[in-house]
């Protein structure tokens, strides 16, 4: 039986020799069933040390299985959750994502902090703030869970938390009304901040409302893109604006941070300090795009062990690129797959944007929605586009003022018609 793959590097893992798991990562699997139930009640585990073959055995674990369970099903006794809420030493979110049905996450005090430390860490760009006062914007859905952003509608400086300011206090960035907007850059420049952190959509958003004002940041030093897949468009409007690094800061309120990169370097690298990445073949003709499962480590409530995220990894020799969801993805009539980065290299090199998303509305056909101050050369853009998705494809563009996000608040790039 042939060993997994995972993203750490091996040192991270440890070396391991007939047929066992390595150290680091057996010692991971039994503090997480000692820690939780749920995990002896779904697989039980021998005292022997660790085989591969019993690992590849314990069954992955689903947001669906989380959710049907529930969040108490990771505790022997529910008194414990309100024991440790009461006492402040568990905190919780309740968290859509893709989801139909919300997941309750419980962690333990602090965890969010240091697990956001330790990305920051990891990253050559944010290593420089981690451990340190410094001060930070976050615009991202108001329920944006990672965060723990508040849901009161605060004056400011009341959402000044150690040196972070939440600016926003809504959901749905295309509904603000230029009065909050007005309130967004007015707090932004009065925070001066050195990071500003958001998801994609809400941070080109306020590019286009900071350019509409003439204003500048010139304290920033890092914009980290997290929370949702960013596009380039996204990227490119965002730096005219905010001219700084930009970190691409993959993770999941339930999972914590797993990937931090350079945003569109694809060369993201696994937070080891954070979790095991197991990345596992999805399809035989893709051999360096994997799906992966998820252990986290040192985490005492909700542990998670080979924890199906649903994500999709792509493999480069500089690190990974996350392609998104399962479902967000398309594959050609070929076999070929498309993601987003194949929509933004296939836009005309002329064409400019605050947002867009490609949707499939029949078996060959698509509309792409975009919002952009100017309207496009049309034919130019449906003709590249459907060039990209393959033989026999007719794609219409539409110029919108907005486009509205999902039932969970996210916005979804590429929208493929669902497969039974």
């Amino acid at each position: 039986m042939s060993v997994p793959t995972f993203a750490n590097p091996p040192e991270t893992l440890g070396v391991a020799t007939n047929g066992h798991v390595p150290p680091a990562l057996e010692q991971e699997v039994r503090r997480i069933y000692a820690r939780s139930p749920l995990y002896g009640q779904r697989f039980p585990l021998h005292a022997e040390p660790l085989q591969w073959s019993c690992y590849r055995e314990i069954p992955a674990l689903s947001k669906k299985e989380i959710v049907e369970r529930g969040h108490q099903a990771f505790f022997a006794d529910y008194a414990q959750i309100e024991r440790g809420l009461a006492a402040k030493r568990f905190e919780y979110e309740s968290t859509g994502g893709t989801t139909q049905s919300p997941m309750t996450v419980i962690m333990e005090e602090g965890w969010w902090n240091a697990q956001t430390e330790r990305a920051y860490r990891a990253s050559p760009i944010l290593r420089p703030f981690a451990g340190r006062s410094y001060r930070k914007c976050v615009l991202a859905p108001v329920g944006c869970s990672s965060n723990l952003c508040p849901y009161e509608d605060h004056p400011f400086p009341h959402r000044y938390f150690d040196g972070v300011v939440y600016l926003n206090l809504s959901s749905d960035p295309f509904a603000f009304p230029e009065t909050e907007w007005d309130r967004i850059v007015v707090e932004l420049q009065a925070t001066q901040p050195e990071v500003l952190e958001g998801e994609p959509v809400y941070l080109s958003l306020l590019a286009r409302a900071a350019k509409k004002r003439g204003v500048s940041v010139p304290s920033l030093k890092a914009v980290i893109l997290t929370y949702g897949k960013a596009s380039a468009q996204h990227g490119a409007r965002i730096a005219e604006v905010f001219p700084a690094a930009q970190v691409d800061l993959y993770g999941s309120t339930e999972a914590g941070y797993l990937f931090v990169g350079e945003a569109f370097k694809d060369n993201s690298q696994v937070i080891d300090a954070n979790a095991f990445i197991e990345l596992v073949p999805w399809r035989a003709d893709l051999p360096d795009v994997f799906q992966i499962y998820v252990t986290t480590r040192d985490r005492e409530a909700m542990p998670l062990l080979r924890y199906h995220t649903g994500d999709i990894v792509q493999r480069f020799p500089t690190g990974f690129r996350l392609l998104g969801r399962e479902g967000g993805l398309y594959f050609r009539p070929d076999g070929s797959l498309v993601s987003p980065t194949d929509i933004d290299a296939a836009l005309p090199a002329g064409f400019a944007c605050w947002h867009y998303s490609l949707v499939q509305t029949g078996e060959s056909r698509w509309d792409f929605h975009y919002v952009a101050d100017h309207g496009a050369d049309h034919p130019a853009v449906e003709a590249a586009l459907a060039t990209m998705l393959g033989a026999g494809v007719r794609v219409n563009a539409f110029r919108r003022k907005f486009i509205a996000p999902a039932a969970s608040g996210k916005f979804a790039l590429l929208k493929p018609l669902a497969r039974g």
